[in-house]
């Protein structure tokens, strides 16, 4: 029986699939100890035959198929097949830069008695664009990111897991049941809450550090935090106490930007507050976008602003989609999975 069992949901990775799995597929560790569960959801460009074209190579590589399409059912699709001891969530854009990942994995697990693991995550797997190198600037900074997250500390510690866990004892699935099938994204953050509930633990390892590779456009990016904040609105939905007032700011500054203007018509005072937060707002941008930028080439650092705008409006419209979603149709509900 394997020791370790990775879970790889995809969708449409082409572009990064095939070095993602040959970086896990070679890690230093014996290949009947661990098995790599590829659960696709019908991807329409050639990641399926590269997965297929690995498979050749290495008997441990499995794949299956998504219906559903969503990243919260094709992890349970690999919860359901998996026979490892220990489960460990990889996304297709990822960069495993250590060989004895999985060893480490392993050790983590043994040597703290944690039921789940946490990792860095930073946005800086090899050959970045010029866009990818604002993106992971900006994502890395308290401007970009939930700063209660822990995926961009580097101190070892024992951590909450709500958005930190992704390795996970198995009978941490016979205790809190698989992923919401309701959530598109967010799902990881909505089962740690279940984790967090059972008192479970949540260990921070740092050897355990994977990279991303950054969303290549601005399109792109937009659309990734949309989901973020679609996510985060369903979430609190279902479980009302995670929503907190850093994943809100977004929100209420674009809600605030959108109904001021009304309201300055009803009391013209308000006209220089509305005009004040935006000069605000800018300032702010602007110089953690220049500090942030500093020692980057100036290609670069002109588009570490716009990043930011990107990430702060994109994960507002996300929010606000759901919301609205739900006041249209109030009888809507997240159930259990």
């Amino acid at each position: 029986m394997p020791t370790v069992s990775i879970i790889v949901p995809i969708r449409n990775e082409a572009n990064y699939i095939g070095a993602t799995l040959r970086t896990l597929l070679d890690q230093d560790f014996p290949q009947e100890e661990f098995e790599v569960l590829v659960a696709d959801g019908g991807s329409t460009d050639a990641t399926v035959a590269i997965v297929r074209g690995l498979q050749a190579e290495y008997p441990n590589l499995q794949l299956y198929f998504n219906p559903q399409r969503i990243s919260s059912a094709a992890r349970n699709i690999a919860i359901r097949h998996m026979t490892g001891r220990y489960a460990v969530i990889v996304d297709g854009h990822c960069h495993i830069p250590d060989r004895n990942y999985l060893r480490n994995v392993v050790d983590a697990f043994e040597t703290t008695g944690a039921d789940t693991l946490g990792r860095p995550q930073p946005l800086d797997a090899p050959d970045p664009t010029g866009f990818q190198r604002a993106v992971a600037v900006a994502r890395a900074s308290r401007l970009g990111h939930n700063p209660e997250s822990d995926i961009f500390s580097d101190e070892a510690k024992f951590v909450p897991p709500q958005s930190t866990a992704v390795a996970y004892r198995r009978e941490v699935f016979h205790r809190v049941g698989l992923f919401d099938q309701h959530f598109d994204a967010c799902e990881d953050v909505e089962f740690n809450h279940r984790v967090h509930a059972a008192g479970l633990t949540c260990y921070f390892s740092t050897k355990l550090k994977v990279g991303y590779h950054p969303r290549g456009s601005w399109n792109g990016l937009f659309v990734q935090l949309g989901r973020y904040g679609s996510g985060r609105a369903r979430l609190a939905a279902k479980q009302f106490e995670s929503l907190t007032l850093p994943a809100l700011v977004p929100p209420l500054w674009v809600l605030w930007l959108i109904l001021a203007p009304f309201l300055c018509a009803v009391v013209p005072e308000i006209g220089w507050l509305y005009l004040g937060l935006i000069a605000l707002y800018a300032t702010v941008i602007a110089g953690g976008s220049w500090w942030l930028g500093r020692k980057l080439p100036w290609s670069i650092r002109w588009q570490v602003p716009l990043v930011f705008v990107g990430i702060h409006f994109g994960f507002a419209w996300g929010f606000w989609r759901e919301v609205s979603r739900r006041i249209h149709n109030p009888w809507l509900r997240v159930k259990p999975a």
